[in-house]
């Protein structure tokens, strides 16, 4: 490493070690605010988060901060161009909502009272989400005060939402109506973690979402067993049947047309997920299972990370109260959830089930399906040159290799994908044990601040080397 990058790294990092205290006790402050977006009591706290962060990014520098109303919880939006009319454009996506929180549900101290116990903070929000918004705050007064600059090496904006810890309802319709506004080169999201404390990781990934209810219908009432039972078509049977056809045996979702457009794992993916240290019996041990299962020819992480699912989430019909009642019953339901990756389209996966399910009933059975609103996946090539620059920006945060992973669930990233055809790049400090929506959450605090060094030194590192991205 050269000794130009010896000094930048020495200069954010005293930066930010000498502004320590105060960014913590602004965090505290913000952590105070029970922005509780689930709660209507707490629709006041949600308005009274976001014009406390309209504050906040004004006094660190931002020339305009402001609240943008939504149907529900507002969000907050800010901007700082850069003085280099060529630089690249950036936004980064955190929220200021958070999950409820009581002193009963377990917790060891007051969950909006912030404490820091053996170099952590505990409170709600800590590390989902305001922790990880904020330190850019912090991350960008060190990148300033370290390059001498007056205004960022970016363009410079964030999207910090109000409603995603209860299901970011009217999100992409913000992100519609505010398009040209929110137009980028890339997105941050700093709404994730990395691998482990001693491990730091980029996330390249969030898998997608599409859902659905069937309900089957056969006799018009519950009908005797003994009288009509094997002369009529039992819908309970039928849901059973279905359920068994959803996989072959090697573990593949057999609806035809659900893996159209998939985008394979590379050799050098795999490699690199390789590489993490997965302890598999201790992952078990958190999920609560006794062995591992799901596609052929796939690790575990593979298959959370990077392979399309079909999951049985509910299943009923018939009576099922205490002993027996020998009926064949009327109706029968089933609920399925798909986990999408890169290059399924959910409309696609959608019309693929819909043409399955009628193939797969007999004569006699009805039935209804009914689609819930689905999240399109989203995926970074490795050798995206934003990519490069957050894993560049975190190697001299944390003096260490950044490996990779990605991201098993589904979240609003992919609506900012969607609609501004931009790169969704993840950079989060959290780790497994920060305990989200979870009693006693926490974030680490030597973290936190490595969070804010990798903030400092990523926008002039986009600058420099994603000037003429296309």
């Amino acid at each position: 490493m050269s000794q130009h990058v010896d000094n930048a790294v020495d200069a954010v990092r005293t930066y930010i070690a000498d502004h320590r205290t105060a960014f913590l006790d602004d965090l505290s402050a913000w952590l105070r605010i029970p922005s509780v977006s689930a709660q209507p009591d707490h629709a006041p706290d949600v308005r009274r988060s976001a014009d406390w962060l309209v504050a906040a990014l004004k006094d660190t520098g931002f020339p305009a901060a402001e609240v943008w109303d939504t149907p529900g919880a507002p969000a907050v939006y800010a901007e700082w161009p850069s003085a280099d009319p060529g630089a690249p454009t950036v936004l980064v996506y955190g929220h200021h909502d958070v999950q409820p929180a009581a002193r009963e549900d377990g917790w060891n101290s007051d969950p909006f009272e912030p404490v820091v116990r053996d170099g952590r903070l505990y409170a709600r929000g800590a590390a989902d989400d305001k922790g990880q918004v904020f330190f850019h705050t912090l991350g960008l007064r060190a990148h300033l005060a370290a390059t001498g600059r007056t205004s960022p090496a970016v363009h410079l904006k964030l999207l910090v939402e109000g409603e995603e810890e209860s299901g970011s309802p009217h999100f992409r319709a913000l992100v519609e109506r505010h398009a040209d506004r929110l137009a980028a080169d890339a997105v941050i999201v700093s709404d994730t973690g990395m691998w482990s404390e001693d491990t730091p990781t980029v996330c390249t990934g969030m898998r997608g979402l599409a859902e659905c209810e069937i309900r089957l219908y056969g006799p018009d009432q519950d009908i005797h067993s003994g009288s009509f039972g094997g002369a009529v078509p039992n819908p309970a049977t039928a849901a059973a049947r279905l359920v068994a056809a959803l996989h072959d045996e090697r573990g593949r979702v057999a609806i035809p047309g659900f893996y159209d457009g998939v985008v394979e794992l590379t050799d050098r993916e795999r490699e690199l997920f390789a590489r993490l240290p997965f302890d598999e019996e201790r992952w078990l041990r958190t999920a609560k299972s006794h062995g591992t299962g799901g596609e052929a020819g796939y690790s575990t992480l593979e298959r959370v990370w990077a392979r399309p699912t079909a999951e049985v989430n509910g299943i009923g019909g018939g009576y099922q109260g205490p002993g027996s009642k020998t009926v064949i019953p009327s109706s029968a339901m089933v609920k399925l959830s798909f986990r999408l990756v890169a290059g399924q389209d959910p409309a696609r996966v959608r019309d693929a089930v819909a043409a399955w399910v009628p193939g797969r009933l007999p004569e006699g059975v009805r039935h209804e399906i009914t689609f819930s609103p689905a999240t399109r996946p989203c995926l970074t090539p490795l050798d995206h040159p934003a990519l490069r620059s957050v894993v560049r920006a975190m190697g001299r945060a944390f003096d260490k290799p950044v490996l990779f992973t990605r991201e098993g669930g589904s979240g609003p990233a992919a609506d900012l994908q969607d609609v501004l055809g931009a790169p969704v790049l993840f950079l989060g400090i959290s780790v497994p044990s920060d305990g989200w929506h979870a009693p006693d959450e926490k974030v680490e605090l030597d973290l936190l601040l490595k969070g804010a060094e990798t903030s400092a030194h990523l926008w002039g590192d986009l600058a420099e080397h994603w000037r003429h991205a296309p």
